[in-house]
C-alpha cells in the first residue's frame, strides 16, 4: 500500500546517537499493547444490507461514495433529498418580472416560504433548483421539440427518463406532444426509471390514479387536478439493474444524472486514482479505510480493479498517448525525485467509471477475462447493450465551484441552519452530505463513441453508431426552444439562456 506522505529514507545506523534526551526519561517496563484494525472488505451489495455505516472496513472509493448516498437505511438520498418546486404548473410569469435580479429575488422568496411551511427542516440537507423546475414548462418544451425533430414519425415514440425528480419534465414533454403533435402523442410510451424510493414515492403522491403492477412498476397518470392526465410507468430501480433489452428505437433522457450519484436520480459514483511520480507514472487506486471508531482514512494501493483498468484502457484508445491531466511531464517528474519532501504521488484524479458492478459478475470477469461486455454495468455500456437503437440526451454541470481538491473533484456539502456548508474532503459521514461531480462532456463523448464501436464489433449491428454532439445549454435552447418571448423579462433578459452557464448537453 502506498502512503500519502513521501516515504523517507532510513538513516544510517551510525547516525543514531546511543545516548540522548529520551534515555533520561522514566521508563515503563510493561510492553506497549499494540492494536491492529482488521478491515473487512465490503462490496456494494453487502453494504446495502447494513443498518448503519460500517466500521473496521475497507472500501473502494466508488463503493464508499455510493453507500454514503444510496444506502437504503442511512443513505443521503433516502432521507435528505428535496427538489425545489414551483407550485404553479405554468411556472413563473417572466413577462411580468422586471429583470434577472427580481427573478432571483422571487426564487429566494420561495425558499423562505419553504422554511415557513416547514418543508425545509433540519432533516432536509439539500434542496436542488434545477432548470427543469425553474423554467417549466418552457425548458421541457425545448427537449420535447428536439425529440420530435429527431423522431421517425412512422414509428411509435418510446422515451425512457432516468430519474424524473418531481415528474415535471415528463409532464411538460407529454403536454407539448399532446398539444402540438397529437398523432405522435397517441403512439408515445413514457417510462421513468427512478433509483430513489423516496423520489419515486413523491412522484406517486403528486400524480393521480396510480396502479401498482408487478414488482416495483407503477402505472400512473401524470397531471394534477384540472390538468390533462398522461399515462406513464414508474419503475423504482437503478438503471444498472435494468435487465430488459429494448430493441425498438427510443430516446434515453438523463438530466443531471452523471455528476452525482443522484441529483434527483442516479448518482454515478467515481473512483479515485493517483499516479506515481517516477518515470513510469503508474496509476494506483484509492481506497477508504474505516477504523473501529468509524473514522476515515484515504489510502492508495497498486491498481487491481478491473473497472478502473477498463476505463483507463478505453481512454488511452482516443488520447493518442497524451498524459493523464494530473501527471506532469517525465522530465519534471525526474527533477522532482531529487528534491526534498517532493510528493511521491500526483494529485487525485476522479474517474467517472459510473459503476455498480455486482460481486458475482466481478468474480466471473476476473476468472474468465472475457472483457467489459460481460459486465455491461457502466452507464454508457448499459445504454449501448440494453438500448441498442437509442438516441441519448444528457445534460449536466461541466464545472462546479468549491470542489474537493483534484481533477474533476466533487462538491461535498450539507445544509446547516439554512446555510449550505462546503467540505474539503469526500470522506464524510454517510447520509449527511451530498457528493456530486462535474462532467467532462468532451471526454464523455469520446468514451461514448469508443464504447459504441466496440459493442458493434462484438455483436450484429447493436451499439448506436450516431456521432454525439456536445453543446452548451444556451446553444441547445437556442436551437430547440419553442417561444423564447415567453421567458423574456421586461428588461429584455432571458434567464433561461443566461442562467446555468456551466451546463452542457450531449446528444446522439
Amino acid at each position: 500500500m502506498i502512503a500519502l506522505r513521501r516515504q523517507l529514507r532510513p538513516l544510517h545506523s551510525s547516525a543514531i546517537c546511543q545516548g540522548n534526551y529520551w534515555d533520561t526519561l522514566a521508563k515503563d517496563d510493561k510492553p506497549i499493547q499494540q492494536t491492529h484494525t482488521v478491515h473487512t472488505v465490503y462490496s456494494q451489495a453487502s453494504l446495502a444490507a447494513l443498518q448503519s455505516p460500517p466500521t473496521s472496513a475497507r472500501l473502494s472509493s466508488r463503493s464508499f461514495i455510493h453507500d454514503a448516498l444510496y444506502n437504503p437505511n442511512y443513505g443521503y438520498f433516502q432521507k435528505n433529498a428535496l427538489i425545489f418546486n414551483v407550485k404553479e404548473e405554468t411556472g413563473f410569469a417572466f413577462n411580468s418580472i422586471k429583470d434577472n435580479l427580481e427573478f432571483m429575488n422571487k426564487i429566494a422568496h420561495l425558499y423562505s416560504d419553504f422554511e415557513k411551511r416547514g418543508e425545509l427542516d433540519e432533516t432536509v440537507r439539500q434542496v436542488w433548483h434545477t432548470p427543469t423546475e425553474l423554467f417549466k414548462p418552457h425548458y421541457g418544451f425545448a427537449l420535447a421539440n428536439y425529440i420530435v425533430k429527431e423522431h421517425d414519425h412512422s414509428q411509435p415514440l418510446k422515451i425512457f427518463e432516468i430519474g424524473a425528480g418531481n415528474g415535471t419534465l415528463a409532464r411538460n414533454i407529454l403536454d407539448f406532444l399532446a398539444d402540438r403533435f397529437p398523432e405522435v402523442y397517441a403512439q408515445t410510451e413514457y417510462t421513468i426509471i427512478e433509483i430513489s424510493s423516496k423520489l419515486a414515492g413523491a412522484q406517486e403522491k403528486r400524480i393521480s390514479g396510480a396502479n401498482r403492477g408487478k414488482g416495483d412498476q407503477v402505472v400512473v397518470n401524470l397531471g394534477n387536478q384540472g390538468r390533462r392526465q398522461h399515462k406513464a410507468k414508474i419503475i423504482n430501480q437503478s438503471i444498472f439493474d435494468w435487465g430488459n433489452v429494448v430493441e425498438d428505437p427510443c430516446f434515453v433522457v438523463a438530466m443531471e444524472v452523471i455528476k452525482h450519484p443522484n441529483h434527483k436520480k442516479d448518482n454515478f459514483s467515481h473512483d479515485v486514482v493517483r499516479y506515481t511520480q517516477d518515470p513510469s507514472g503508474t496509476p494506483v487506486q484509492g481506497i477508504v479505510l474505516v477504523d473501529q471508531d468509524g473514522d476515515y482514512q484515504e489510502a492508495f494501493e497498486p491498481l487491481t480493479d478491473p473497472i478502473i483498468k477498463r476505463y483507463l484502457d478505453l481512454r488511452k484508445s482516443w488520447r493518442n498517448g497524451k498524459r493523464p491531466p494530473v501527471l506532469a511531464h517525465p522530465g519534471l517528474r525526474k527533477l522532482q525525485q531529487v528534491l526534498p519532501f517532493a510528493p511521491n504521488l500526483s494529485e487525485r484524479e476522479f474517474l467517472p467509471t459510473m459503476n455498480m458492478v455486482k460481486e458475482k459478475q466481478l468474480t466471473m470477469y476476473n476468472r474468465a477475462q472475457i472483457g467489459f461486455f460481460f459486465i455491461g454495468q457502466l452507464f454508457l455500456e448499459k445504454l449501448h447493450n440494453n438500448f441498442p437503437n437509442h438516441r441519448l440526451i444528457v445534460s449536466d454541470f461541466d464545472s462546479l465551484p468549491d470542489t474537493v481538491r483534484g481533477h474533476l473533484g466533487p462538491v461535498v456539502q450539507t445544509r446547516y441552519k439554512g446555510t449550505m456548508v462546503a467540505c474539503s474532503t469526500y470522506l464524510v459521514q454517510p447520509g449527511w452530505f451530498d457528493i456530486f461531480f462535474p462532467t467532462n462532456f468532451e471526454d464523455m463523448a469520446k468514451m461514448y463513441s469508443e464504447i459504441g464501436k466496440q459493442v458493434r464489433n462484438s455483436s450484429d449491428g447493436g451499439g448506436g453508431g450516431r456521432i454525439p454532439r456536445v453543446l452548451t445549454q444556451k446553444d441547445f435552447l437556442l436551437e430547440n426552444a419553442v417561444d423564447l418571448e415567453k421567458v423574456r423579462t421586461q428588461s429584455g433578459e432571458i434567464p433561461m439562456l443566461e442562467f446555468y452557464d456551466n451546463f452542457k448537453f450531449l446528444v446522439s
